[in-house]
């Protein structure tokens, strides 16, 4: 299996260094064959290269089955963006669920957010038409909203057969019309699942007070970007987050955090929501190949990080006193 590996900026060479040494040890126990590259992107790669994922590394992306990529700083868009974008990689997956030992805003939670991943207002197409007026430049279409719609309702088939759409028709009637009625189209093919929608300010409260009812969340980018931020959270932590952007052929997995200057360096990063990224990136690979090792070891990385927070280890965002690489120990010996 051939990796792109992108550290990022912050605190992801440091949570990145942890999942690598946990993928080494999953790879070493399971008899995986890993090929990691590593690629330079973020806010370094800019000061260095001028680009903020120089050109000069495309190939190296183009030519690796998947790509891990750590959380990156101010040009976040300009890395996440052109990936998502440049490889096709239309749908951004976001699982929410409460762990065991995490304390969280509510109890019962287990939904997956899908989240169109292409267009929306982050095709940034911006322009300043004065000095004082900006404009941005909204794109939905029939076929990405289509394959989205057939993502998440595929999904509901092997979950608990429910979807929402969330969108904001009453007001956005040509956009958000569209993205509606094209999901509701789609799903007349899927009889055995439920569909209900909800405007997304119904959703964020309805995301607070009752996230239960949730089970699988079709959206547009800008919603289900914001959505699946207020999910980790209502589950306990963002650093528990991890997230998927796939394609037909290639998939980039990431946590969903931020960069956290302020705590870079000092050793306290919650390393979780990287590990369960790289977890989540070999099942994926396993189950395209058939390849059942891959799929065990992406289960046992997982497991491994469960039964750690299960049993106190926590680092201090979580209320514990383990440090990021005492925390990554801990999930070592569990696999």
């Amino acid at each position: 299996m051939r990796i792109a590996v992108i550290e990022g900026d912050g605190i992801g060479p440091e949570v990145t260094r942890s999942a690598i040494e946990v993928l080494k040890m999953a790879a070493s126990k399971y008899g995986l064959n890993i090929d990691i590259a590593y690629v330079e992107a973020g806010d370094n790669a800019i000061r260095k290269y001028g680009e903020a994922l120089p050109s000069r590394y495309w190939p190296m992306i183009e030519n690796a089955e998947a790509i891990l990529k750590g959380p990156v700083g101010e040009s976040a868009g300009d890395v996440v963006v052109k990936l998502r974008r440049g490889l096709d990689l239309y749908a951004n997956i976001r699982p929410a669920r409460n762990y065991p030992g995490i304390k969280a805003v509510r109890d019962g939670v287990d939904l997956v957010i899908v989240r169109e991943n292409t267009e929306d207002v982050y095709v940034r197409a911006e322009y300043m038409l004065s000095n004082d007026t900006a404009v941005a430049l909204r794109v939905i279409t029939r076929r990405a909203s289509e394959r989205i719609a057939r993502v998440a309702l595929n999904m509901a088939r092997t979950r608990r057969r429910r979807v929402t759409i969330v969108h904001k028709a009453n007001v956005l009637t040509v956009s958000d019309g569209l993205f509606r009625s094209v999901v509701r189209e789609v799903a007349r093919e899927y009889p055995e699942v439920a569909i209900n929608e909800m405007y997304i300010d119904a959703a964020v409260m309805d995301l607070v007070r009752r996230p239960q009812d949730f089970d699988i969340i079709v959206t547009t980018n800008l919603y289900g970007d914001i959505l699946s931020d207020l999910a980790a959270y209502v589950t306990g932590s963002i650093g528990l987050a991890p997230s998927a952007n796939v394609g037909d052929n290639k998939a980039l997995f990431e946590p969903i955090h931020g960069a956290a200057f302020d705590i870079a360096g000092k050793g306290i990063a919650n390393p979780t929501a990287m590990i369960l990224s790289t977890a989540w990136m070999l099942r994926w690979y396993g189950e395209k190949t058939g390849n059942n090792n891959y799929v065990m070891a992406g289960n046992a990385i997982e497991n491994a990080v469960i039964n750690a927070l299960s049993q106190g280890i926590h680092t201090p965002d979580l209320g514990g006193n383990y440090t990021t690489e005492s925390f990554t120990a801990e999930v070592i010996k569990r696999i």
